[in-house]
This record gives structure tokens, C-alpha cells and sequence, in this order.
């Protein structure tokens, strides 16, 4: 069983937003809960079946949990939230910056059914009544939306698809697609490994220092004595959503780590790796579901 402890934040000031439902607690953004056409969630640990170090709410299929207790755990998290697991299309992360479009033809995907696809880590709809859903460890959720078209973006980013711009991607193909601009896009950067936490090599930090301009580094990395950095991806992401032309008050970033609250939240670096899947969730209302 989990120890459930009270929330560590980054912020005096909380940004996120706990809601709890039957049992299960998970997390939403107060500029999208605003938005009575979308619906969106991050989930915690609290509220599932798993056991062990998978408990409770684990929602991955590929780190050895049983899997009728991840299916539950799916429909317990949907059913709190509001939408049904079903409508929930998977991504398929492989921490690149490939962003796939999908319709309610791909609802069940990843859940219900195979995907048919690979190296996915962002995805995008139009389309009412589809859940797009991303997995998380410590790495950062990215959610997009567009109350103008009725457009939503779901994007996962380590540091190697934060380097690569899976955010500037994921804007440039929902305008591609749906017509989307930047500047009248919505958007979060979810619960994931803080600064603080997020320990990297030289390496990494080279890759840093080629992407981004040198007027930056001090709000992206610090140097520490071992000779290893502290790498900020939150700031990070926020500015590849700058760069990609949303507006600065278009934009929330969390205040809670995954790495510093390990009894709600998965961590992997808190966890050595034994660990399960947090999720997020985006989708775009019916109209018949719209709350009242």
C-alpha cells in the first residue's frame, strides 16, 4: 500500500490543481479546466489495483504488470475524469520528435488493440470524442490546445525530444492540419523531473548549447563541481513554445515534480527504474458531453 504524503511543490503559489473522484487523484491545469470543449488530466499513483512497485495506478502494458490491472486501472482513471477508455489513442514513445495525426478510427489503439504504429511520441486530432494519451516516468507532458478550431496536441519530451523541438513540431503540424496559429494556442508543461532532480552529463548539455542561443544557458543548465549539470527542462520546453510563436501568458508550467513526490507520482530516477506509467490525457468534448 502507498503512504499517500502531501503534495511537494516548486511554487509558493500553486499552479496545478489536484482533483480527486472515487478514490482516484489526478491532476488538470486551471487555463484548461477553463475550456468547457476539451478535457485533459495527469494522472498519480493514487486510486488503482497494481501492487508493488507498480502500485496502484500503473497504466503501462510493458513493464510487467498484469495486465488486467492496468486495464482497471484505465477505466477507474477515465471514469473519474469523464471520458471513456475507449476513446484513448496511445502513443508510442520512443523519445523522438514524430508527431502522428489519428481519428476515431484510431480510438482503442495501444489499449484495446495494437497500434499499428511506431515512434510516436506526439499526437494530434480534430476529431470529438478522442482521447489522446502519453506516458511518463519523469520526462515532460506537453498539452496543446486550440479553442479556435477545436484542435488538440499531446507531446512527450525527454531531453532528446525537447532538444529536437517535438513542441515546435507539434504546433506546425496542428496548423498544417487544422489551421491552428500559435499565438491563439493554449498550453501546459505537465508534472515531470524539476531542475533541481534533473542531473545530465556534458554531453547532453552540448546538445543544449547547439539548440538553443547562448543568452539562455543560464536559465537552462548549471555547471556543479562533480562536473556534471543540473539540466531545467521545464524552461526549456517553455521556450521551444515561445520559439514556436505562443504567447507568454498562453503558457503554464507546473510546479510539481515527479522525482521529489515519488509516493504519488512515478519517478524513474527515484525509483532506480523499478517503477510504473503515469499518463496524460487531451481530448475535445462531444457535444452532448460538454459539462454544465
Amino acid at each position: 500500500m502507498i503512504q499517500e504524503k502531501a503534495l511537494l511543490r516548486k511554487s509558493e503559489v500553486p499552479v496545478l490543481r489536484e482533483n480527486r473522484k472515487d478514490g482516484v487523484l489526478y491532476f488538470t491545469f486551471p487555463s484548461l479546466d477553463a475550456q468547457p470543449d476539451f478535457i485533459h488530466c495527469f494522472s498519480s499513483r493514487i486510486g488503482g489495483v497494481s501492487r508493488n512497485e507498480f502500485a496502484q495506478m500503473n497504466l503501462s502494458f510493458t513493464r510487467g504488470d498484469d495486465e488486467a490491472c492496468v486495464r482497471e486501472n484505465y477505466r477507474r482513471l477515465a471514469a473519474a475524469v469523464g471520458f471513456e477508455a475507449a476513446s484513448t489513442v496511445c502513443s508510442d514513445q520512443t523519445h523522438t520528435n514524430h508527431v502522428r495525426e489519428v481519428t476515431r478510427e484510431d480510438c482503442g489503439k495501444g489499449l484495446l488493440r495494437p497500434r499499428g504504429y511506431t515512434d510516436v511520441d506526439g499526437l494530434i486530432t480534430d476529431e470529438p470524442g478522442v482521447v489522446l494519451a502519453t506516458f511518463y516516468a519523469d520526462c515532460v507532458p506537453l498539452y496543446f490546445v486550440d479553442p479556435v478550431h477545436r484542435a488538440v496536441g499531446l507531446s512527450h519530451s525527454g531531453w532528446r525530444g525537447t532538444v529536437s523541438d517535438i513542441a515546435g513540431v507539434t504546433v506546425r503540424m496542428m496548423g498544417e492540419r487544422y489551421g491552428t496559429k500559435p499565438q491563439e494556442l493554449l498550453a501546459a508543461v505537465g508534472p515531470s523531473i524539476c531542475q533541481d532532480c534533473y542531473e545530465v552529463s556534458e554531453d547532453v548539455i552540448g546538445r543544449f548549447r547547439e539548440n538553443y542561443e547562448q543568452k539562455l544557458w543560464p536559465q537552462l543548465f548549471y555547471r556543479k563541481e562533480n562536473g556534471r549539470y543540473q539540466l531545467n527542462l521545464w524552461e526549456a520546453c517553455r521556450q521551444n513554445m515561445l520559439r514556436a510563436g505562443l504567447l507568454p501568458g498562453h503558457i503554464e508550467v507546473t510546479d510539481v515534480c515527479t522525482c521529489c513526490n515519488p509516493d504519488l507520482l512515478f519517478s524513474h530516477r527515484a525509483s532506480h527504474g523499478k517503477r510504473g506509467n503515469l499518463g496524460a490525457f487531451l481530448g475535445i468534448r462531444r457535444r452532448g458531453d460538454l459539462p454544465h
